[in-house]
This record gives structure tokens, C-alpha cells and sequence, in this order.
């Protein structure tokens, strides 16, 4: 046993040998330190640009990896977040190679940078950075609300932030907003747990479709079991489907009441012609344990008495398919797009309805919820100055709260287009300063806002016991005044709560209103937006504070823009907020 051990430890001594003389191992020289050319290469591999950590928690985390490679030797690397030094490293086993992670668990909501610094010994440096983000915590928008899928490049649902389960291959397209939304595909649809949505005598559901007529008969959304095989037997749940021909599609509801299915079939005041009507529809199906209904871009199509849902045997919740569970009547795929999926575990009246799907049209929606966000866009507003939040003192969450020479911008370039245009917003002023500059979108030039001929601007002006507003707005000379007076006064040091303003722009004539009532309303060429500059909230500047309507350190909140005129009804339901 010795002379075998002997044996094979001589065996390992050549063989390393042979290894080394076939360069198996490389040998190790020394450097010249004058020799270093080059700066550290530094390399960034999480998170990518523009990543973006969605989590309902507060704080988050984030694992940082990185690599650092320079040509001689690696003398110190320092990872920042926002500035500030988080993590540092001296030493390196392997001095031109250095590959670390971080698990940086301090990251608040909105935007961040992540910058690496490498040094080598040479005192050469070189910086990479990283833009990425921390969504704020979802909120339900909606009393009730138990279910949103915004499709937003991923099929996920916001209050759980589960993801849905993928069948087939739907994939994304503009959605009812301009962002992305959901496209169907052959044989595909999503499906989710239905367990904590199939509960209690009231359900609704709200989204927007645009079917794809190729098939002339397509499952929409359902809960519902597998047995038995017709969807007009279904003991439980409930099944949203769509038949017909290529000129004529009518939709229909299905609810299982505890025995089979009572149907919800209105006929013509729920069919379209899709060679004609082929873009966006709202739909909402609302379901009490006395009765049920269906909605179409807002209005009641069909509506009758129902001994209430039951839920017993459900499967999971399937969208933009009747498979697997309601394609007895080969209900299946729904090629067409879907966006903004709401459900919700209450019955929902025609004014909620019609308020989910107004604010759904909108084409900018800022709730100051603890970011500076444009949420239909997800883009942050440029801030000047210093403003902040008062937290949890807004109309719903957290609103702006001004500051000295403080306001936000954002490129007005998707928003001044069109004949139409509208805004919806919250404000309490702070009436330490007499005139102020509220939301305007106005060229730099002329500096007298009277003169600007394109663009508008919403300012206030007065004295501590009498504040006025009015609006201006650029006919392509000059500026159309709305100047109502007293309409439109109020003395703050009464009236010091939060008010409700919306402004309507159409091509014939102008208004605006206050706590829902019209206090100006005229004849109005249509609105110019020739050279105007940047969205500029909560002060007159940059480009409309001629006559020194600067900033509004008062409050706002719930700032939504449309790119339509609203309605005296739909301003109504703005300020109840519908829900």
C-alpha cells in the first residue's frame, strides 16, 4: 500500500509539470507600473438603464453587480447611489479583475442613480452610470377595486403584482392611452387565480376592447367551472363573449345564479357594425345580488333582476379567450386589444362607470403620491427650485406643496396638439403671495401674457381678502381672455380649502369651471399652439409671468389633462371623483 501511495503522488508531481510546460497555467510576471495606459473599464450589469423595482412595500432592495477591469492594477472602486457613497473596495485577489455584487436595501420611491467609480494605480478614474427607479406603492384608484392590469409591457396585476400565466404567444400594442396595451393572438390568452376575486354577492369588471372582427365569435373574460360543456349551463360564475358576422357583432353576459346561466343578451343595443365601429369601446358588467348589467362606453345596454352570483367549482379568471373553461360554443380566442382591466368586489353605478372610463381617456395624470410622475407615461417632470409633498393632507394620498421659485415642467410636445384640449385639478392656494401663475402652456415670446397668440395660461391675481382667476388663451393672434370677475373670486381668508378647477378648450368656445359650476364660458376661435414651450405647473414661469404671476406655494393634487373639451357632466364627475 506505501509504494502505491508513493507511486501516485509521483504521478501528480509529472503530471503538473507537463501541465506547466503545456501552458496550462499561467505564469505570473511582474509590471511595470509606468506601462499603465489605459483607465479602468467599468461595466454596469444590474441594473440595466432604466430599470424600474415594482413593490408594494415602502423601501426595496437591489442587487448591484459590477465589474471593473484595468490594465495593470485596480486601485480603489466606491458605488454611490444619488451622490452618496453606499460601498467601497481596496482589496482584489485578481488586481485587474474585480467582480462584485451589492445588495443595497435603502432604495425610496422615485427616480435614483447608480454610479461606479473605479481608480487605478496610476490616479486614472473612470465613472459609470445607471438611471433606474422605484415605483411608489400601487393604490387602488377605485373604492373596491381588487384587480388592475394596466398592460403595461408585462401582464402583471398591481394590487398583488403577480403575474399572470401565459398561453400562447399575445404581446403588446398601443393602448387606449397611447402606451402599451394588450394584443391577442391565435389560441392565446392569460389566465389568474380567481380565488380571492370569485367571493361575495357583487362583482364588476371595467376595460376597454378593440376586437378583432376576423373571427365572428371570441370569449372576452370569464370565471367560470369546467362542467358542463354549454356556457347556457353553468351553475356558477360568469362569462363575457361576443358572436355574430364579419358586419354585425353583438355581445352578451352570462351569470351563473347558483342552478345555470342567466343571460344578459340586449340584442342591437349592444352590437356594432365592426367595419365601421373598429376602435376603442369601454365596457363594464356590474353585478348585485339583486341584479346585473353591462355598459358600453358608458351607457346601460342591459340590465335585469338576477337572484345573485354564485361561485361555487370556478376556475380561474381567463382574458381575451373563453378557453379553458367557457368555449362551449367555440367562444375562444379574442385577437383584438384590451387595456386598463379593473375588477372590483362591489356592484358599480352608471356614474362610476362613466368617471373610470373618462379619467382613462386622459392623456396626463399626475396624483403627487410621493413622486413628481407623469403616471400615464411614467415620466418625471423636470423640478425647478424646491417644492415637496404634504404628505397624506391631499384630496386622496399626498399632494404637491409649493416652495419659493419652485414649480415642475414637462414637454408639452404630445399634450399642445389638437383642436380640443382640457385639464382637471385640485388647488389650495397659499395667499401669502397676491397673483400667481397656476398650469400654462405658452411660447417664451411676447413677454405680456395678453399678446401670447398661442398656447394658454391659468393665473390668479388680487389682493389677501380677494383673489380672482382667469384664463388666457392664444386664438393665434393674440390672447383670448375669460376674465369672469366675481364668478370666479373668492376671499381666502374664508374660502382656504381645497377647491376643484377644470378647464374646456373645444374649436368654438371656451369655459371654465369651479367646484363644478361654469363661472366663464365664450365664443372662441380654437386654441393655437404655434412655438409654445414646456407644461409649466404651479407658476407662471418660465414663459408666462409678464405681469409677475410667479409661484403658487399652495397645494395641488390630482392633475389630469385630456386632449378633448369636457363636458359641464363629465367636470361634474371629475370633482365627485365618481367613486
Amino acid at each position: 500500500m506505501k509504494t502505491y501511495n508513493k507511486l501516485f503522488i509521483l504521478a501528480l508531481i509529472l503530471f503538473a509539470f507537463n501541465a506547466c510546460d503545456q501552458n496550462y497555467i499561467d505564469g505570473i510576471s511582474a509590471v511595470d507600473p509606468g506601462a499603465d495606459e489605459t483607465a479602468p473599464q467599468v461595466t454596469i450589469n444590474f441594473p440595466p438603464e432604466g430599470y424600474e423595482i415594482q413593490t408594494n412595500a415602502a423601501i426595496a432592495s437591489v442587487d448591484i453587480d459590477f465589474e471593473v477591469r484595468d490594465d495593470i492594477e485596480i486601485g480603489s472602486i466606491k458605488v454611490n447611489i444619488d451622490g452618496a457613497e453606499i460601498a467601497s473596495y481596496s482589496e482584489f485577489m485578481d488586481y485587474r479583475v474585480a467582480m462584485r455584487t451589492y445588495t443595497y436595501d435603502n432604495v425610496t420611491t422615485g427616480s435614483h442613480i447608480l454610479s461606479v467609480t473605479a481608480t487605478d494605480l496610476d490616479g486614472k478614474t473612470t465613472t459609470a452610470t445607471v438611471n433606474f427607479a422605484k415605483s411608489p406603492p400601487y393604490v387602488p384608484q377605485y373604492e373596491g377595486e381588487i384587480f388592475y392590469m394596466p398592460f403595461n409591457n408585462e401582464f402583471r396585476e398591481m394590487n398583488s403584482l403577480q403575474l399572470a400565466t401565459k398561453v400562447g404567444n399575445p404581446t403588446f400594442a398601443d393602448g387606449i392611452q397611447g402606451g402599451p396595451g394588450y394584443l391577442g393572438a391565435a389560441e392565446s390568452y392569460l389566465t389568474f387565480p380567481s380565488a380571492a376575486l370569485a367571493q361575495g354577492e357583487e362583482f364588476s369588471a371595467s376595460f376597454w376592447l378593440k376586437i378583432d372582427a376576423s373571427d365572428t365569435r371570441a370569449g372576452i373574460l370569464s370565471i367560470a367551472p369546467v362542467e358542463p360543456g354549454s356556457p347556457s349551463d353553468k351553475p356558477s360564475g360568469f362569462g363575457f363573449i361576443r358572436e355574430g358576422s364579419g358586419t354585425s357583432q353583438k355581445f352578451l353576459l352570462l351569470v351563473g345564479n347558483g342552478t345555470n346561466a342567466s343571460w344578459f343578451n340586449p340584442g342591437a343595443p349592444a352590437t356594432i357594425d365592426p367595419t365601421v365601429q373598429n376602435g376603442w369601446i369601454h365596457f363594464a358588467i356590474s353585478i348585485s345580488a339583486t341584479e346585473a348589467a353591462f355598459y358600453m362606453n358608458g351607457e346601460q345596454v342591459s340590465q335585469g333582476e338576477f337572484p345573485g352570483i354564485d361561485w361555487s367549482d370556478v376556475g380561474p379568471l381567463s382574458i381575451m379567450s373563453g378557453e379553458p373553461n367557457f368555449a362551449g360554443w367555440d367562444h375562444k380566442t379574442e385577437k383584438g386589444k384590451m387595456d386598463e382591466l379593473r375588477l372590483f368586489n362591489k356592484a358599480l353605478t352608471q356614474d362610476e362607470v362613466k368617471t373610470i372610463m373618462l379619467k382613462e381617456q386622459a392623456a396626463f395624470y399626475m396624483d403627487f403620491n410621493g413622486d413628481y410622475k407623469d403616471n400615464i407615461t411614467s415620466t418625471d417632470a423636470t423640478v425647478v427650485g424646491s417644492p415637496s409633498f404634504s404628505y397624506g393632507n391631499g384630496i386622496s394620498g399626498d399632494s404637491y406643496l409649493g416652495a419659493t421659485e419652485s414649480y415642475l415642467t414637462f414637454p408639452s410636445d404630445a399634450l399642445a396638439q389638437g383642436e380640443e384640449f382640457s385639464t382637471s385639478f385640485w388647488l389650495k392656494i397659499d395667499p401669502s403671495d397676491t397673483r400667481a401663475g397656476i398650469i400654462n402652456i405658452a411660447p417664451a415670446e411676447p413677454g405680456s401674457p395678453s399678446d401670447k397668440p398661442s398656447g394658454f395660461g391659468f393665473i390668479r391675481e388680487g389682493n389677501e381678502t380677494s383673489q380672482k382667476f382667469l384664463l388666457l388663451v392664444g386664438n393665434g393672434t393674440n390672447a383670448s381672455w375669460f376674465n369672469p370677475g366675481s364668478p370666479a373670486t373668492i376671499d381666502p381668508t374664508v374660502q382656504n380649502g381645497w377647491i376643484h378647477f377644470a378647464i374646456s378648450i373645444s374649436s368654438t368656445e371656451a369655459a371654465f369651471y369651479m367646484d363644478g359650476k361654469q363661472v366663464s364660458q365664450g365664443e372662441f376661435p380654437g386654441i393655437d399652439w404655434s412655438d409654445v414651450g414646456p407644461l409649466s405647473i404651479m407658476s407662471g414661469d418660465p414663459n408666462f409671468s409678464g405681469w409677475n404671476h410667479k409661484t403658487e406655494k399652495g397645494q395641488m393634487d390630482d392633475l389630469y389633462i385630456f386632449k378633448k373639451a369636457l363636458s359641464a357632466e363629465e367636470v361634474t364627475l371629475m370633482m365627485q371623483d365618481g367613486l
